[in-house]
């Protein structure tokens, strides 16, 4: 009888155990701490949000090295730590309340919708959960002191009503973000600190560092707080926090949260693969998800961008995007995922040209407006991208205008505003930038101090919008535009040393800048002559027609070197003197730099010279060597998603090289079985038979059933639904997809006479 019971004892552990592991989902392999201690730059941020939503926090702290949290944070607003408003719970004599408090913590648990951390010199427990555009707070005290709630307002002003603290805070070119909080149990008392001197009985406070404090007595043990924001005005933010939190429900709310997330991150399933390889899948994609945010509140929303509230006409507005880092991977994700938020994020850029004054296409829309950041105006790829793969509902001859106007008017100078000058008149007669010598004054007023001429980026990211335009003048039939601006899409060409094999920058009179070196010349970033990368990177950044960067590299052979050599030419210097230059170009195999967006493709070019097998070896070695489950886990500056989106695709086992092109860069899935729940009903399967950490070569492969040698496939086979098949092997079949028929589509050569010569 007792073997009898020890057996069914065995059998129910484990049923119990099997079923924890079906009942394990997408968000439980999330882990926000991944990459918050930066290898040199920026590091990423654990955010508590819902997807693409307003309301957005993360400890304050400057990555998690940090040993204070710097009170508790109400809302994020935008680009890389910009705070509104701060929360600091207290329990202590009066005389020791500051505006802002600084905790010692331990305990700190974050997940996508929730937060809690202990606040250990105060024994004070805190639990955190987000909706779209509210929260809760949950606050525990455990000493037998008087509690003090403090909110501080940086630069605005608070007031109390009798039951609600409000107020606002200036952010920038007149956008305020505006608050509505509730406690649960009213204070006894509200004070204000004001010069040092706490002031009882105040119920408004305005200025720098404007405070109120909600005052409990010493036997308070726990306060529940409810809030909601808005960036049209107080009422809006009360509206917002009434329509979404009803109660002080705290466990309803996060439950609601988890939902979310699961629904959203559930729309890929993967199986197989290691747990790490989960946690970093998953947890990229909920990166991909932190912006855009929407920002309409009941129909409405504030635009920085004319300073005006607007009826948005029940179509979301949706801005803080960083296209130059998100129109490589973020945005072709989100076409067959989230195909409806990326027509209206479209239509939202569109908008924001409009309320400009130069209907211009933004480049890097936040809360505050268009910031104009980096170098070419790449936002006409995503157009063309999201038009080419089947998004119809939104004006593309009107975005065409806004695109072009973006381009031929407003300075190519990086981090301008300004309208087009000198600089750019001899771009559009010479077809390249003209770089300076070492030594040479600046002396063109649009060029910015530090950012410089970026002379080489700039032509070659120009000719690959110039590319772009053409295919969306092409798309509204107007062969008038399209033939200028296919001409101009060779304009890289204008700047390709052939002796050496790199783009070279080229003074006014033609002459290429000498004596050179490719990896340290362009002073700081590069940026006399590139931007933030060296030559090296800048090699490979003809998105848009790699056969042509093939035909002038002389063929395949010379091709394929060159990329071996880039993942193999040393850095030149000590780590230490490199990266004092170069402190963007980080994780580095040779010159090629995993931790900076224009190296994205670089892997998958192989595809094109006949040698996929060496797409895959990279693809695996790049994404373990860089790519992991801990707090120095990703490479280089994360940048809105523009990373994480490069994982997703990769780990998937494709990538999109060239946006604009409906097409996708066969590379090594790290799954079993991905399973692709598409934005029009349909499923994608991916199944690598045999997929493991050294299977990671593929042998065969099937498309739909049948026999398929190509190293690429198109956006309609994703969107159809469908199965592709790869038998996976420990060794490379350098046959699969090895032939001039099996690379990706590129576009065609055209010879000097303007004919083309093949792809």
């Amino acid at each position: 009888m007792r073997i009898k019971l020890i057996f069914l004892a065995f059998i129910l552990v484990r049923t119990v155990s099997f079923a924890q592991q079906r009942e394990v989902q997408p968000i439980d392999y999330v882990n926000p701490y991944m990459g918050n201690i930066s290898h040199l730059l920026v590091p990423t941020y654990p955010t508590i949000h819902l997807p693409n939503s307003m309301l957005r926090v993360y400890p304050q702290r400057s990555e998690h090295t940090a040993d204070l949290l710097y009170g508790l944070p109400v809302v994020v607003t935008g680009h890389r730590g910009r705070f509104a408003f701060n929360f600091s719970p207290f329990q202590g004599k009066d005389e020791e309340l500051k505006p802002v408090i600084s905790f010692s913590y331990d305990q700190e648990i974050v997940k996508p919708y929730v937060y809690s951390v202990y606040l250990d010199d105060q024994q004070i427990e805190v639990d955190y959960t987000v909706s779209h555009q509210s929260a809760i707070y949950v606050v525990r005290f455990s000493q037998r002191k008087p509690v003090s709630l403090i909110f501080n307002s940086r630069n605005g002003g608070l007031q109390w009503d009798g039951k609600a603290l409000s107020g606002y805070q200036e952010l920038a070119n007149n956008a305020n973000v505006y608050l509505y909080l509730e406690p649960d149990i009213l204070p006894g008392n509200v004070s204000s600190l004001q010069k040092g001197d706490l002031k009882e009985h105040t119920r408004e406070a305005e200025g720098e560092n404007a405070n109120l404090i909600l005052q409990y007595p010493a036997n308070t043990k726990e306060i529940k707080i409810r809030y909601g924001i808005s960036y049209i005005d107080v009422e809006q933010a009360k509206k917002n926090l009434q329509r979404e939190i009803v109660d002080f429900d705290f466990s309803h709310v996060a439950e609601k949260g988890r939902k979310t997330w699961n629904e959203v991150l559930g729309k890929i399933l993967v199986e197989g693969g290691s747990y790490s390889d989960k946690v970093i899948f998953y947890t990229s994609l909920y990166r991909t998800y932190e912006r855009p945010v929407c920002i309409s509140e009941d129909g409405r929303y504030f635009s920085a961008f004319d300073g005006k509230v607007h009826e948005d006409n029940g179509i979301p507005f949706y801005t803080d995007d960083w296209m130059w880092d998100t129109y490589r991977a973020a945005h072709p994700l989100r076409i067959f995922l989230e195909s409806k938020t990326e027509s209206d994020i479209i239509h939202s850029f569109l908008r924001m040209s409009e309320q400009m004054p130069n209907f211009w296409w933004p480049t890097f829309p936040q809360i505050t407006g268009d910031v104009r950041s980096m170098n070419c105006n790449h936002g006409v790829a995503i157009v063309l991208d999201a038009y080419r793969k089947g998004l119809r509902n939104f004006d593309l001859g009107h975005a065409y205008e806004a695109c072009k106007k973006a381009v031929m008017e407003k300075t190519l100078a990086p981090w301008s505003d300004k309208p087009a000058g000198e600089l750019d008149k001899f771009y559009h007669e010479h077809g390249y930038i003209p770089a300076l010598r070492e030594g040479e004054k600046e002396t063109i007023p649009e060029v910015h101090p530090f950012e410089k001429r970026q002379a080489v980026a700039v032509t070659l990211g120009t000719s690959y919008d110039e590319w772009c335009l053409a295919q969306i003048a092409q798309e509204l039939g107007n062969e008038e535009d399209y033939r200028y601006f296919i001409r101009k899409s060779y304009n890289y060409r204008n700047l390709f040393n052939s002796e050496t094999g790199f783009f070279h920058p080229k003074d006014k009179d033609g002459n290429f800048i000498e004596p050179f070196d490719y990896r340290f010349s362009g002073g700081m970033g590069a940026r006399d002559y590139y931007d933030e990368n060296n030559g090296w990177t800048y090699r490979w950044d003809v998105q848009h027609n790699i056969a042509d960067l093939i035909n002038l590299m002389g063929g395949k052979e010379k091709f394929v070197k060159n990329l071996d050599q880039t993942f193999r030419e040393p850095l030149g210097k000590s780590k230490y003197e490199f990266y004092a230059q170069l402190p963007d170009q980080t994780g580095n195999v040779g010159q090629f730099s995993m931790g900076n967006e224009p190296s994205f493709h670089i892997p998958y070019l192989y595809n094109y010279a006949g040698q996929p097998w060496k797409t895959q070896k990279r693809i695996h070695s790049l994404l373990r060597m860089w790519f992991r489950n801990d707090l120095m886990g990703i490479p280089g500056d994360e940048d809105g998603g523009g990373m994480s989106a490069f994982v997703v695709f990769s780990q998937m086992g494709f990538y999109p090289v060239t946006p604009g092109m409906p097409v996708y860069s066969i590379g090594s899935p790290f799954f079993e079985k991905i399973t692709m729940n598409l934005a029009n009903g349909k499923q994608f399967t991916i199944i690598a038979k045999n997929c493991s950490e050294k299977n990671k070569y593929i042998q065969s492969a099937k498309l739909n059933g049948k026999p398929w040698n190509k190293c690429w496939f198109s956006h309609d086979d994703i969107m159809n639904g469908g199965t592709l098949e790869l038998m996976m092997g420990d060794k490379a079949n350098p046959r699969w997809g090895s032939t001039h028929e099996s690379a990706p589509p590129s576009e065609n050569v055209i010879s000097d006479k303007g004919e083309g010569i093949g792809s």
